[in-house]
């Protein structure tokens, strides 16, 4: 009785009756725009959300997916922010990069990474440094003193910013090629013998080879936990001791950098909708996020297809984008630095050293 009461009195001071989600969702269709290519893990993520989200919000709209590659998920990212509905209809799926690309003031971005809104995360990624089993390198103090190649989809992905990071900051040797397509061309050259590990995703690796254990040795994991399957395997922050650090570097410039790159491992999987979208509806989205990853029929669909779930709050994601944004201008540039690739690259399959493809891949 009092919300009817409450509801009567709005529509006497507006003289118009306020939109509830519902209303507003009823007989509506949500784009959910994937920043790349279909049948890749941020396709894949997608597309299970978009299977149950649709019953999570008031007035079950459809949900359609459509896919808009481009650097990197540049492009989708900059269409969210200056061109689609800002209403809550439109759902981005991005890669986790473009708001580290945008916060490091690297060029292709249109936006403010802290002014969209995040809805969540579908995974909390936890990263490898895996290099094949007949590879001489089988720690990080190997690397340290043993040049090992590695595959590299193109400048600016977590295939190269990691390792970039590690050789900068803790004096690790690792070269690259760059130009690779995906995770899964890398292990075909990894076993053609033209590169000997690479960067990747825990679930990645996981879902393309499930005995991992014998085909790989994972020098690092790359987050701030372990991951549960990998309870014997350093993180990449064990090795940031007084006695091993790269040249030019302190230890807590070191521990700067990294506590930034790996904010954007836990994004993992994410999603959101513009700057402009309306708070309630905001909540609305993120309110669906939160049930659809509590949802029984959401987590055996995510089973069945063996893609791991390790959710994320919108909130939470907001904060680190913000907490990543407020860094000083002059740690930036230290960081801009710190990711860079200092040696020749070699070009994957028939490239020559020195060249690179500019357009960045999407990140696995």
């Amino acid at each position: 009785m009092r919300t009817i009461l409450i509801a009567t009195a709005l529509i006497a001071l507006t003289g118009t009756a306020v939109a509830q989600p519902a209303d507003f969702y009823r007989g509506k269709t949500i784009q959910m725009v994937v920043g790349s290519d279909p049948g890749g893990g941020y396709d894949i993520y997608a597309r299970l959300l978009s299977r149950h989200i649709a019953r999570h919000i008031p007035g079950n709209p459809t949900i359609v997916v459509q896919n808009m590659p481009g650097a990197g998920s540049l492009k989708a990212t900059n269409y969210i922010y200056n061109v689609a509905p800002q209403d809550g209809t439109v759902i981005l799926a991005p890669n986790r990069t473009p708001p580290f690309v945008q916060i490091l003031g690297q060029p292709g971005p249109q936006f403010e990474a802290r002014k969209i809104n995040w809805l969540g995360s579908l995974n909390n990624e936890v990263g490898v440094l895996d290099v094949w089993h007949t590879a001489p390198v089988k720690t990080i103090a190997d690397a340290r003193t043993t040049p090992i190649i590695l595959g590299v989809t193109a400048p600016g992905t977590d295939s190269e910013v990691f390792p970039m990071l590690m050789n900068n900051t803790m004096g690790t040797k690792f070269k690259i090629v760059r130009g690779y397509p995906g995770a899964g061309a890398i292990d075909l050259a990894i076993q053609r013998g033209e590169v000997q590990g690479q960067s990747d995703s825990f679930t990645s690796m996981a879902q393309r080879t499930p005995d991992w254990r014998d085909k790989f040795t994972v020098l690092a994991q790359i987050s701030f936990t372990k991951h549960p399957a990998m309870p014997d395997i350093p993180l990449v922050t064990d090795f940031l001791t007084p006695d091993a650090l790269a040249p030019g570097v302190t230890l807590d410039e070191a521990k700067t950098f990294w506590d930034l790159m790996l904010t954007q491992k836990v994004m993992g999987r994410p999603y959101a909708v513009g700057p402009g979208v309306p708070k309630d509806r905001v909540q609305v989205l993120r309110s669906a996020f939160h049930a659809t990853v509590a949802d029984a029929q959401f987590k055996a669909d995510a089973e069945k297809g063996r893609t791991e779930i390790l959710a994320v709050d919108g909130e939470e994601i907001q904060a680190m984008i913000a907490k990543v944004a407020a860094a000083p201008p002059a740690v930036i540039t230290k960081l801009n630095d710190a990711i860079k690739y200092k040696g020749e690259a070699g070009q994957a399959r028939g490239g020559e050293v020195g060249e690179t493809k500019t357009e960045p891949k999407p990140a696995r």
